[in-house]
Formats: C-alpha cells, sequence, structure tokens
C-alpha cells in the first residue's frame, strides 16, 4: 500500500509542476538572456518512432506494454497478456513542411522466452533526403543521403507480478556527408549506448470500478560522446531520462480510458554563458566525461535551479479504447520557450482485430501550421501472436 501513495504522490506532484514552471518562467526573461537549449547529437533518437505514443503526445514511460515498449521503457514487455511474440513496423514523414524526403522508420519486436523473461529488439533508421555537396567555389562535388541509425538488443524480465526491470544495448551510426568535408577531415560518427528501465503496475479500484495504476523508469542512450572528426571534443548523445505514472479504469464491459503523464530531462550538460574570450563566467565546463555530465545535468545551467526546471519538458495523453478493438488517444507536448519552444497537440487512433493493428497519429502544433512539424502523421503496422495462433499456423 506504501508504495501505491507514494506512487499517487509522484504523480500529483508532476501534474503540478508544468503549470507552476510555466507560470513562474514564461512570464519572465532567463538568466541566460533567452534561448539556451541544450546541444546533443544524433537527435533523432528522440523522436517519437511510433503512432500509438505520437498520438498520446509522446507519452509511454508507463503506458500499457506493447510491441513498441522498447523505445519508451522495455522492462514493460513481459507485462504483455496473452501474447508470445509481436512484430511492428512505423513510419513517420518529417518535416514535411521543410522538405519531402526525410522519414524515421523503425522496425521492433519481441520474444518471450517464458512468463518471465522477454528478449527484443528494434531497428530505428533517419533518413534526411538527397543534399548536393559544393566545394570552395561553389561547384558541385557529390550528392549524398545522409542517414543515421540504431540498432538495439534488450533483455526484459519480471521480478514479482508487480515490477519489471530491462536493459537495453545500443549501436548508433550517424552519416551526415558520405566522408566528404571542405577542410580537415570526416567520417560517420559512431556510439555505443545502453538503456536502463524499471516498470511497475497494480491493480487498484475507482468508485468501485477495477482499474490499474502503473509506473515507469527508463534512462536510456547512456552512452559514448560522438564526434563526425577527429577533434578530441565530441558531442554528447541524447541520455534522457523518462519518469512517468498511467491510471487505467475499466469503465464497463466494453470501455476503457487511460490517463499518462511523462517527465523527461536530457542528462547532458547545459551550455555555459562565456565572454569575448571564451572565458566561461556563468555555468559550467561542459567538456566533461559521459558519467561527470551525466550528474552535472542536475545543476549545471547558468540560470540556476530556475532554468534546470525548465529543461524538464512533459508529456501527457488519454486513451480509449471500446472493446479492445477500436482506440481514441490525445496528447499534449510542452517544453520552455528557452530550451526548445516545442508545444503542439497531437491525435490518434487505433483499430485491433484479432492479431493485427494499426494505429494513426496527428500532430498539430500551439506555434500554428507555419510550423515545420505541422502535419506530421505517423503510420504504425503491428502483430501480436500467442502460442495457439503459432501452433495452429504450423
Amino acid at each position: 500500500m506504501r508504495i501505491k501513495y507514494l506512487f499517487i504522490n509522484i504523480l500529483l506532484g508532476l501534474l503540478i509542476i508544468p503549470f507552476i514552471s510555466r507560470a513562474q518562467f514564461d512570464s519572465t526573461v532567463s538568466i541566460t538572456g533567452g534561448l539556451n537549449a541544450l546541444r546533443v547529437a544524433v537527435p533523432f533518437l528522440t523522436i517519437s518512432p511510433d503512432s500509438r505514443a505520437g498520438a498520446m503526445g509522446d507519452v509511454g514511460a508507463a503506458s500499457s506494454p506493447d510491441v513498441n515498449s522498447q523505445h519508451w521503457n522495455p522492462a514493460k514487455f513481459p507485462f504483455i497478456e496473452g501474447k508470445e511474440w509481436g512484430v511492428s513496423l512505423s513510419y513517420t514523414p518529417w518535416l514535411r513542411n521543410l522538405v519531402n524526403d526525410i522519414n524515421l522508420t523503425n522496425l521492433t519486436g519481441y520474444y518471450k522466452l517464458d512468463n518471465m523473461q522477454v528478449i527484443s529488439g528494434s531497428l530505428l533508421y533517419f533518413s534526411m533526403g538527397e543534399v548536393t555537396f559544393t566545394n570552395s567555389i561553389g561547384e558541385q562535388v557529390k550528392m549524398f543521403n545522409p542517414n543515421e541509425f540504431a540498432l538495439d538488443f534488450g533483455y526484459s524480465r519480471k521480478f514479482s507480478d508487480h515490477i519489471g526491470g530491462a536493459m537495453v544495448f545500443r549501436y548508433i551510426r550517424s552519416d551526415l556527408t558520405g566522408g566528404y568535408s571542405t577542410e580537415g577531415t570526416a567520417k560517420a560518427g559512431t556510439s555505443f549506448a545502453a538503456d536502463v528501465a524499471m516498470y511497475y503496475q497494480s491493480p487498484i479500484q475507482l468508485n468501485g470500478k477495477n482499474g490499474e495504476m502503473a509506473f515507469g523508469l527508463n534512462i536510456s542512450n547512456i552512452g559514448a560522446k560522438l564526434s563526425y572528426n577527429d577533434d578530441p571534443n565530441k558531442d554528447f548523445i541524447p541520455i534522457n531520462m523518462r519518469l512517468g505514472g498511467r491510471i487505467s479504469m475499466d469503465i464497463d464491459n466494453y470501455n476503457n480510458v487511460s490517463f499518462m503523464l511523462d517527465a523527461n530531462k536530457l542528462l547532458v550538460p547545459t551550455p555555459p554563458i562565456y565572454d569575448q574570450n571564451n572565458e566561461i563566467v556563468k555555468g559550467m565546463d561542459p567538456n566533461v566525461a559521459v558519467v561527470q555530465g551525466m550528474v552535472q545535468s542536475f545543476y549545471d545551467a547558468p540560470g540556476g535551479l530556475k532554468e534546470e526546471l525548465q529543461e524538464i519538458y512533459y508529456s501527457t495523453g488519454v486513451e480509449y479504447w471500446y472493446a479492445k478493438q477500436f482506440a481514441l488517444r490525445a496528447g499534449y507536448f510542452y517544453e520552455n520557450k528557452n530550451k526548445g519552444n516545442r508545444k503542439y497537440l497531437t491525435l490518434g487512433a487505433g483499430l485491433r482485430y484479432n492479431v493485427f493493428n494499426i494505429d494513426f497519429a496527428y500532430l498539430i502544433p500551439a506555434a500554428g501550421f507555419n510550423s515545420p512539424m505541422a502535419n506530421t502523421v505517423r503510420f504504425s503496422l503491428s502483430f501480436d501472436f500467442d502460442s495457439a495462433t503459432t501452433k495452429r499456423k504450423k
């Protein structure tokens, strides 16, 4: 019971913080003088890869377990009920208001070794379209399609009927130039990383109706810094801490609704303020080792605690299921104006029939339809098989 009360207090706290921080910070000028966004390499790792989470404001730390849990919280995999294995393919045309050939594709799957253990894997591929490279006098040198991908493998395990944990190992490769550079050397950037995740769920009673609460934590992309040349000053990859909760309720035998909230923070150093001599006058040196950078990320902002709280971004979502076959979803994503200013509404739907699932998501930027993210759509197609289905096919 203590765990349940602790979870409810944390969830209420996360619900209150976005409103406090927005009222306190958005009406004032940042000590850093305005925009001071965090800087990372391979930011494609933070893009929502699937339509279900994409329709709920990019929430997923404690959403009900599904085949796409690898990105959000792989510790959810052992809690998928009645299924032995599954696979999903998602496709996102990205930034269509700017160009028409940037795409994100995600292939993911899982397999239950037994009732307690699950192995999983995914391939995330980001294509940036065709780019023309020129020399110093403007002559065309080559055409190239910059691309990035992440290949990972995970292991998840139940510790009890309510708690699970997982680890994921990831290889990352980013090739932005195909080896071409007008100055010095250029190469593809590579890195190795790992995720550590925990998940808790438990049945509850809400006004006499059956329900469930869940809590999730995922620290992802803990890994080596990345560089595209021989410069010893490498860039951090997007090490991210995601903390979230969910409350679900069965309205009756056919209708179920869930409410979810995630809080995210990048565990990378905040850029300091430099003077004309390139000396740090406020903040801390960002050129540090990975572990030190993760710890330092909680207290190194030039604006102090106020700016540190600005670096937390929030996702909230709601999901409605009818007869466990048709879903409607909505969500909202909020990021402080000094840390990127991403704010958008999301909508979507899902259809489940036997082993077949199809999901769709649509993004509406709060900044209006002139935003590069306007009209972003996502499509996901997935299949989940139980042992009985597999035997029948044999």
